[in-house]
């Protein structure tokens, strides 16, 4: 319980961090990759009626309710090991190709165009894993955003 604990504290921590530098610079970060990368299946507005969502075997969930489903407690966790990879999600399809590609893959050379502001925060060393990270916890941090009451 103590590592579940610790990892929801830092995933807390570093989504606050992360939702203010973006704040700062008075872009949606979260929005952006949230659009980029999930909006096809779930929609722009994230209730699952994507335009391909008529097209998938499996209708994508309305990602408004996350909260609302879990006794009104976002699951940050949860979601940031779905987009990661720890927790399968059969639709998105299998670690070695996730349906969004790379995007969210810490590789050591990036394959894809990353906006240079990434590189910016991922510190001197331009680590491809804190790229990732901050991806996955920029598109947590909106979805905690957009939940309904």
């Amino acid at each position: 319980m103590g590592k579940h604990a610790v990892k929801v504290l830092i995933i807390a921590g570093l989504t606050a961090g992360f939702t203010a530098a973006a704040q700062a610079e008075d872009v949606d970060v979260g929005k952006s990759e949230f659009q980029s990368s999930c909006a096809s299946c779930h929609g722009a507005d994230a209730r699952g009626k994507g335009p391909v969502s008529n097209q998938l075997r499996t209708s994508p969930a309305d990602l408004t309710m996350l909260a609302k489903n879990n006794n009104g407690v976002f699951p940050a966790d949860a979601i940031y090991e779905t987009i990661e990879g720890m927790k399968t999600v059969p639709a998105h399809g299998s670690r070695e190709m996730p349906i969004w590609g790379e995007r969210f893959n810490p590789i050591v050379n990036l394959p894809h165009y990353v906006d240079p502001s990434y590189w910016e925060k991922a510190g001197p060393e331009k680590n491809p894993e804190v790229v990732v990270r901050k991806r996955i916890l920029s598109v947590v941090d909106y979805l905690s955003r957009i939940q309904q009451k």
